[in-house]
């Protein structure tokens, strides 16, 4: 009755991860599909086979042993498994994994000691390095294959070398070999060392075999051996694509394993752990419960097995395994679906089979969206130059477009090459500066205060005055009053400058970096040229204002017929103006209304103030003429900017940008034959990396057209 118990328990178990992948059968992937119908594995037949194994009795087992032994371990999946494998295998080898994506890989775990090197050499019928601590150091992958031929074939591929070895030699060749790619003593590394085993009989498997898990570091262990074997583990484990092939000691508790913590953190459902419970000879009590009760949720499910002892050949342990299973008083009642090496094998072989049709389209699907993005990211890199005649065209092509752009932003107000960047929207931009510009001068420079009306311009009147004609004002007092407000204004044209060339430089650096990106040869000899061209306009312009504000103190001219109009105009309120001043007639305010300065409170000059006539002129004169000189000092820096601008995309950019990367030898363009480091090694590690995933798809489309071809040959 147990056994019945567990053998159901242990199928409900190891059904978890094929229904997981039938469970959507309606929506299947039709090559998923087929290469399922390939592979035809069922549940049928795997309760088929359970059932013929739980069939035979204690008595006749003696008569089987032997004919098993001889067979292969799992011979019914091994032509079908073994061109999907090889497809697989090839991917690994060609480290498609480098390339962030993820195999199907069995991975083995367990706590130092669990027996794990028991397992591999019972699945392989070879002998592993064994001793005190680690033995297992580097990520050891072992393919093997089921060989018809009756001598084996062993090598071991590491650091790009294949060294054969045979059965006798090769514990010492995995010493040797793991010597040197991790070094002498007890260290870990994560370069891993292939193990190809083609021997007759053993399962077609490919399995990554890792160090076992230790808390005490011994000998000549780092100090942090628990974390390095740690972290090497959940690199492995952790990919949804990975099997986790958890070896447990029957003595122990299972709950209390390193190895199933490790695992229960990657796989909480247990969906891709099976555990291999070994020493079951040694501790068999409570084994059965252990195994049945799945207090550690092993989804996949359990399998006992007895390890080799002693000098045992490879066929005596599976013939007294299986005696034991048989005739155990407690381990005969576990079912025969959970026990043997035989067992496990087939089960790893099935797992393989169901992960590998499950992975393997995506696999397909991310190596062509590698390739795709490697491919673009190598055609953006820049043309290598090889010669002075192809650098010089290039540098030519490369100035006429970026000159071209920027007469498109700069001068005729195109901006399609930057539609939703708005700062690249130049013209746009200068006039909203210029339009700013009058807005600073206007409210700077214009006279708002009214409590203090005239009193400016009458104590100039009194300190300008000569011995001379009466009723005639003097010049130095117009010019004193005229020069005290552009200087009250100066630093605004100057702050204009600073701003705009600064946005200009801005503009063309940006310009020229898009165009000269794909050849950093010339980013910073074009980089420097623009900014030092810029310098030079910004001082330029300087150089301009500070004499169009000198200019504007020298002397006060217009040819403009605003000012006299203007003047006239405001000269107009000069009566109303006296009348108010004198209270004449008598009035209740004191206010008068002035068009252009507004509401003028002139109560202050009540009293018949001297010079009111003569500085009412001069404030109506200063006043009009005043709009001149603001709107000429706007007109001026706008077509100043202008034509500084045109002069600039036109000619001067070019001219600079020529003289700079040709440098005063005349051998600048030499330089850009020499490409950059950054830039030669992306370039080599993208030919590299198409190179592989290339060869990686090839090996996918072969397997892939096999498999459609037998699908229709099957039709």
């Amino acid at each position: 009755m147990a056994a019945q118990i567990s053998s159901s328990n242990n199928t409900n178990r190891s059904s978890k991860y094929s229904s997981s992948s039938s469970s959507s059968a309606a929506v299947e992937d039709p090559i998923v599909k087929m290469l399922r119908q390939q592979m035809s594995f069922s549940d049928d037949e795997e309760e088929e086979e359970e059932v013929q194994v739980t069939r035979v009795p204690a008595a006749v087992a003696g008569a089987l042993i032997v004919p098993v032994h001889h067979a292969p371990i799992v011979s019914s999946y091994n032509d079908r498994i073994r061109p999907l494998l090889d497809a697989v295998d090839r991917l690994r080898h060609l480290k498609v994994m480098q390339e962030g994506i993820q195999l199907p890989t069995i991975v083995v775990v367990g706590d130092q000691s669990s027996g794990k090197s028991s397992v591999l050499e019972s699945l392989a019928g070879i002998s592993l390095p064994r001793g005190q601590g680690i033995c297992t150091r580097v990520p050891l992958i072992m393919r093997l294959q089921n060989h018809p031929n009756s001598e084996p074939e062993i090598f071991l591929e590491f650091n790009g070398k294949t060294v054969p070895t045979d059965e006798g030699q090769i514990s010492d060749a995995i010493s040797k070999a793991t010597e040197e790619v991790a070094g002498k003593g007890k260290g870990i590394s994560n370069t891993p060392l292939t193990l190809v085993v083609k021997k007759k009989g053993v399962p077609d498997l490919t399995m990554v075999d890792l160090p076992g898990i230790t808390r005490v570091a011994i000998l000549d262990q780092p100090e942090d051996i628990y974390e390095q074997v740690s972290e090497m583990i959940m690199d492995f484990i952790t990919p949804e694509e990975s099997i986790i092939l958890n070896v447990l000691s029957a003595g122990v508790d299972f709950s209390t394993c390193e190895s199933i913590r490790m695992s229960q953190r990657v796989d909480t459902t247990g969906e891709r752990t099976l555990a291999v419970v070994t020493k079951s000879d040694k501790s068999p009590e409570g084994l059965l419960e252990k195994v049945t009760a799945d207090d550690v949720n092993i989804g996949l499910g359990y399998v006992c097995v007895r390890n080799r002892i002693g000098d045992e050949s490879y066929e005596e342990a599976r013939a007294e395994e299986t005696r034991l299973f048989e005739r155990h008083h407690l381990l005969s009642r576990i079912s025969k679906s959970m026990v043997g090496i035989p067992v496990l094998a087939e089960r790893l072989v099935k797992i393989q089979a169901a992960i590998i049709v499950k992975c393997l389209p995506d696999i397909f699907k991310k190596i062509n969206e590698k390739l795709s993005t490697n491919v673009e990211d190598l055609n953006k890199l820049p043309k290598h130059i090889s010669s002075i005649a192809e650098a010089m065209t290039t540098f030519m092509r490369v100035l006429g477009s970026a000159k071209e752009s920027l007469k498109k932003i700069l001068l005729q107000g195109e901006f399609n090459e930057y539609p939703n960047e708005t700062a690249m929207h130049c013209t746009a931009r200068l006039a909203e500066m210029i339009n700013k510009y009058f807005v600073d001068l206007q409210s700077n420079g214009s006279d708002h205060q009214t409590d203090n009306f005239l009193l400016e311009e009458i104590k100039v009147l009194e300190e300008t005055k000569s011995i001379g004609l009466p009723n005639f004002l003097p010049k130095t007092t117009f010019l004193t009053l005229l020069r005290r407000k552009v200087k009250d204004i100066s630093t605004i044209p100057f702050d204009f400058v600073e701003n705009v060339w600064n946005y200009i430089e801005k503009i063309v650096v940006s310009v020229l970096m898009k165009h000269s990106d794909n050849y950093p040869q010339l980013l910073s000899s074009t980089k420097r040229a623009a900014r030092n061209l810029i310098a030079k306009k910004k001082q330029q312009s300087v150089d301009w204002v500070n004499d169009m504000v000198e200019m504007e103190k020298l002397t006060d001219y217009t040819c403009n017929p605003d000012y006299t109009t203007s003047w006239n105009r405001l000269m107009a309120h000069e009566n109303e103006f006296m009348n108010t001043v004198n209270n004449q007639p008598p009035r209740v305010t004191w206010m008068i209304n002035i068009e252009g300065l507004g509401l003028i409170d002139v109560a202050h000059l009540r009293g018949g103030k001297a010079l009111l006539r003569e500085a009412f002129d001069v404030k109506m004169r200063i006043t009009a003429y005043w709009n001149v000189v603001l709107r000429r000092m706007v007109d001026c820096m706008a077509l100043h900017l202008v034509y500084s601008v045109e002069k600039l995309v036109n000619g001067e950019m070019e001219k600079e940008i020529i003289n700079e990367v040709m440098g005063h030898q005349g051998n600048g363009l030499e330089r850009m034959l020499e490409e950059s480091p950054l830039v030669a090694d992306k370039r080599q590690r993208l030919k590299n990396s198409i190179e592989l995933l290339k060869e990686a798809k090839d090996v996918l489309g072969n397997i892939i057209d096999r498999v459609v071809a037998n699908s229709k040959q099957s039709v």
